[in-house]
């Protein structure tokens, strides 16, 4: 019922949806300083405003909860069903080559821009399909209400906030990941560690390391500075790095006699640690093999290396590999680091089956650090979150799927954690298609079109059937 009004209402809007997407990801929003009235600093404020004054400009009734996160409602009806979106996105570096981050391009059916895939233009797909529904005059038996977060990426202060006010709605989902339905999402364990020794004093050594911006992010740049070295002595180490990992390594001479090597590979959500290659491993790889002078800092720097080598997406040198049918293997990946003569610091994002458990995952981690004088932090394992695959909720929206893609239903694990991850009834529901590489996190991110129109009238349908009686 209603396809084909749904099928040539999104021909006729389609256009006009892009470009409201695009305004949106014009608007810098990754996390900054706190401000008065702006928790997350003025850019994820500013795309709020934007959000919801588009909203109210077709017609919704919306709420803005001090900047934290708003709401988009459809009526003022009993509450049926959620769609939990956000609009800040993760820092861009200065590597995009089809575009800037945040100068969204429409080419070669892609539309390019930071936040395009994750997660701007799903949340104004989203709203897009509420407006088809009062558009095309659908009635509905209870109200949907599209909410619009600022603090994913970071942390979701935003959404713990919220739910301090509001109740979850009996259905929620999250159109933050891939198609068909993701009902069942790893347990994470993001925890930091660190060493004190006494300084370095000795030559050849390691003045620092710095590598990561944030602990679910696979660092694409790694830098170190050395001393004691000359540029010949160091290339043959370099050579067999870079054959042994991809990653490319550049060397800058100092005018006191350091060495500044740095270090590029490619950016991956830490979800997906095998989809990168994480330059943080592969110059503390490179380091391990050099010979610095024999000291405590060395030595723990080379034991960080033994927990997390390059290429370990598993866990297996760390002791922790473990998987259950259900949700998969365990992945980790050290993301942040920094070393110096008298310390080191680092985090790493563990993303984790549902047998795992605070026991068997981070009290290993922290013995097997504490036998080396590296201390982890106390962080408790979040555990994984599953919805029954037998829900009518589940079965519906696969069944819209199935309808306008043409393609099989079913629902996946993953490694990554969505909005709803601590929602009773959430699951994840596109807009990716599966085998779509959008490079989500990393450079030049893009949303396919055709994907994001195929999104909007899967929502459309959705909102249909489980809002009316």
């Amino acid at each position: 019922m209603y396809r084909k009004q749904i099928e040539d209402y999104f021909t006729t809007h389609k256009d006009e949806m892009l470009n409201d997407i695009c305004s949106i990801i014009k608007i810098k929003s990754d996390r900054e300083e706190a401000i008065k009235g702006m928790p997350f600093g003025k850019g994820p404020a500013k795309a709020l405003e934007a959000a919801l004054n588009l909203a109210e400009g077709m017609g919704f009734i919306t709420k803005n909860y001090d900047n934290y996160v708003g709401t988009i409602d459809f009526s003022e009806k009993e509450k049926g069903l959620d769609i939990l979106a956000h609009l800040d996105v993760v820092p861009a570096s200065d590597d995009w080559v089809v575009t800037k981050p945040f100068e969204p391009l429409i080419k070669d059916g892609k539309l390019y821009g930071r936040g395009s895939a994750d997660d701007k233009g799903p949340a104004i797909v989203a709203l897009y399909a509420l407006k088809a529904v009062k558009d095309l005059n659908i009635p509905l038996s209870k109200n949907v209400r599209l909410i619009l977060g600022t603090d994913e990426e970071c942390g979701s202060e935003d959404i713990d906030y919220y739910y301090k006010i509001e109740k979850e709605a009996p259905m929620t989902f999250s159109p933050d990941a891939d198609f068909p339905v993701i009902n069942i999402e790893k347990g994470r364990l993001a925890s930091t560690f660190e060493a004190k020794f006494e300084e370095d004093v000795m030559l050849p050594r390691i003045v620092c390391v710095q590598s990561g911006v944030k602990a679910n992010v696979v660092p694409d740049k790694a830098t170190v500075t050395i001393e004691g070295f000359n540029n010949e002595e160091i290339k043959k180490y370099l050579e067999a790095v870079e054959k042994k990992t991809g990653i490319k390594f550049t060397v800058h001479e100092e005018a006191n006699e350091k060495l500044i090597i740095s270090a590029k590979g490619s950016g991956a959500h830490a979800s997906t640690p095998e989809k990168g290659d994480n330059a943080l491993t592969g110059i503390l790889e490179l380091l391990k093999d050099m010979p610095f002078a024999k000291s405590e800092g060395f030595n723990r720097l080379c034991e960080v290396q033994k927990l997390f080598p390059h290429g370990d997406f598993n866990g297996e040198a760390s002791k922790v590999k473990m998987s259950d049918e259900i949700s998969g293997e365990l992945t980790i990946s050290l993301n942040i680091f920094e070393y110096d003569t008298e310390g080191l610091s680092g985090v790493f994002d563990c993303r984790a089956p549902i047998c795992a458990t605070n026991e068997n995952l981070r009290d290993v981690l922290r013995d097997t650090m504490k036998k080396e004088n590296i201390i982890l932090s106390s962080d408790d394992l979040t555990e994984a979150h599953h919805v029954s695959a037998d829900s009518d909720f589940v079965r519906t929206l696969l069944k819209c799927y199935e309808k306008y893609s043409g393609r099989q239903g079913e629902c996946l694990a993953i490694g990554g954690g969505t909005y709803v991850h601590h929602l009773k009834n959430g699951v994840a529901f596109g807009c990716t298609m599966p085998g779509t590489e959008n490079n989500m996190h990393g450079n030049d991110e893009f949303a396919n079109i055709d994907e994001l129109v195929l999104s909007a009238k899967i929502f459309t349908q959705a909102i249909i059937d489980l809002c009316t009686s």
